[in-house]
């Protein structure tokens, strides 16, 4: 058996000392410092989403603004794999569409949402957006999710229906704009006939609430198939939301995600 040591320790080890990794976003001591670590996170969720399946064809962006530059955000480069994507391959580019670092194209669409959502909403620091099926197949029955399962609790009352434009391709900055205008809260958005769109304060969150959401609408899908989802009292789905669908709770879910790809791709990093 193991010796326990001293009464306040666990094999040697103070129940004082602090755990091997915190469970709350990192600090920085500098923006260049700050800005690779969005870079790094960045590269790691496309590449999440791409072994998700999240992937097709050209479609399919995850910006994150830089912490210098505010009007500015780093994103995926056009027709790029999202399997293939490293930190170097990412580009910066304005408000106004213009790639500032990088060489490669930059997604119309990824410019005309984002850049509309990052003006419109300051506090967004990553927004996330792919043609994942579930949330496609869902987000052509023009409704919200509902509370039928502890993680779609996660979104209960904190995300939008956004029928303008539904299912045409937003290439214009003025659709753009009318889109953000109808999300300026919450922390996602159904596309009518497009898909879902996801925002956090951080990458990691903003990451986890797309998979988080695309698994919920897999969940309602299959439920409804079968008959008659029962629904969540609404005073147990309130609670849930405040427990689970904390900004802390997006980014902590992530973690896994980003240790696995991280073991697996550790060439995403250069």
């Amino acid at each position: 058996m193991a010796s326990t040591g001293s009464p306040g320790s666990i094999n040697g080890i103070p129940l004082t000392a602090k755990p091997l990794r915190e469970l709350t976003p990192p600090r920085f001591s500098s923006l260049a410092e700050e800005r690779l670590h969005r870079q790094q996170r960045l590269a790691g969720a496309l590449r999440i989403f791409g072994r998700l399946g999240f992937g097709e064809g050209v479609a399919g962006h995850i910006t994150a603004r830089d912490p210098e530059f505010p009007d500015h955000f780093w994103v995926n480069p056009f027709a790029l794999s999202f399997n293939r994507v490293r930190v170097s391959d990412l580009l910066l580019v304005n408000h106004a569409g213009e790639v500032v670092i990088g060489e490669r194209p930059v997604n119309r669409a990824a410019f005309v949402l984002h850049a509309a959502i990052h003006a419109r909403r300051p506090e967004v620091i990553a927004a996330a957006h792919a043609h994942s099926p579930y949330g496609k197949a869902f987000a052509s029955l023009g409704k919200r999710l509902d509370p039928i399962t502890q993680d779609c609790c996660i979104f209960f009352n904190d995300h939008q229906l956004i029928e303008v434009d539904g299912g045409r391709v937003v290439l214009e900055e003025a659709s753009g704009q009318s889109f953000a205008d109808h999300f300026l809260t919450g922390k996602a958005a159904i596309h009518r006939n497009h898909g879902l769109f996801t925002v956090a304060e951080t990458v990691d969150a903003a990451a986890f609430w797309f998979i988080a959401m695309e698994r919920c609408c897999q969940s309602q899908l299959l439920a409804e198939a079968a008959g008659t989802p029962l629904q969540i009292r609404q005073e147990w789905a309130s609670y849930t939301h405040r427990n689970v669908g904390t900004a802390q709770a997006g980014w902590l879910g992530f973690q896994s995600f980003w240790e696995d790809i991280l073991h697996s791709d550790p060439e995403l990093l250069e």
